[in-house]
């Protein structure tokens, strides 16, 4: 039986598209979005993106808490911000995760939420 998406779920997985969107038209690589909503009792969706260097993945960050304010997603917390391998950036619904191309290898989110379904994002 299909399960039907509240409108704050169907709010989130608009939100978390366009996040990969953005983070794919800034020049990351490997954007994944991850439904992990029958697996998390803390979010509803993952994103996880490759950036090419420490100031790239800041920027797509920020660009990334730019687009949210608008939509109603405000940054709950940020991580990782002034490292060079891993930033998080929690809107709560919604989970961003930019690593480095090692940091993706080594914390390996997709496979550690491989139940998750993935959502098509590309246009």
């Amino acid at each position: 039986m299909p399960v039907t998406k509240t409108a704050e779920q169907t709010s989130a997985r608009d939100f978390a598209i366009s996040a990969a969107r953005m983070a794919a038209d800034t020049r990351c690589v490997n954007v994944v979005v991850l439904d992990v909503t029958k697996v998390s009792p803390i979010t509803d969706y993952l994103v996880i993106a490759t950036g090419t260097s420490a100031r790239q993945m800041r920027s797509v960050c920020d660009d990334i808490e730019d687009m949210g304010k608008p939509q109603g997603y405000k940054a709950l917390t940020r991580a990782g911000h002034d490292g060079e391998t891993w930033i998080l950036v929690d809107f709560v619904n919604v989970v961003v995760h930019v690593f480095s191309a090692e940091a993706r290898g080594y914390y390996d989110l997709d496979n550690l939420w491989g139940d998750g379904e993935k959502v098509p994002w590309q246009r």
